[in-house]
C-alpha cells in the first residue's frame, strides 16, 4: 500500500507514537521537579553550594525513590522501571555504607531525618 502524505510523520513529530507525556517525564527519565530538587537540596546541603556531598545524593535518591514506590504499586508487572529503582536503591545503599564509614555521627543524623531505618 502506498502511504499517503498525511500518514508520514512530520519531522521533529513525537517519539512517543502519539501517547501523552507524563508530567516531570523528560527525555526518558523520571525526574523529581526541579523546586522539589531544589528544597531537598537546601534542606541537606553542608555548605551554602553544596550539591555533591552523600547526604545530599541519598536524600535526592530517597526522594525519586519515594516517587516511584506508588508507580509500582499501581505496576506489578513493570520489571523494567524495577530495575532502575533497585539500581536506585543500591546506589543510595553504596553511598550509605561509605557514609557510615567515613563519619558515623552524619550517618546516623542522615538516617534520623530521612526516616530511613524503621
Amino acid at each position: 500500500a502506498r502511504r499517503t502524505p498525511a500518514a508520514v510523520p512530520a519531522a521533529g513529530a513525537s517519539k512517543n507514537h502519539g501517547f501523552p507525556v507524563a508530567a516531570g517525564h523528560i527525555q526518558g527519565k523520571n525526574m523529581i521537579a526541579s523546586s522539589i530538587k531544589a528544597e531537598v537540596v537546601k534542606a541537606n546541603a553542608r555548605a551554602a553550594n553544596d550539591t555533591g556531598s552523600p547526604e545530599v545524593q541519598v536524600a535526592l535518591l530517597t526522594a525519586r525513590i519515594n516517587e516511584l514506590t506508588p508507580h509500582f504499586k499501581t505496576h506489578a508487572k513493570d520489571h523494567h522501571g524495577r530495575r532502575g529503582l533497585l539500581r536506585m536503591v543500591s546506589r543510595r545503599r553504596k553511598l550509605l555504607d561509605y557514609l557510615k564509614a567515613k563519619d558515623a555521627d552524619r550517618y546516623t543524623a542522615l538516617i534520623a531525618k530521612l526516616g530511613l531505618r524503621k
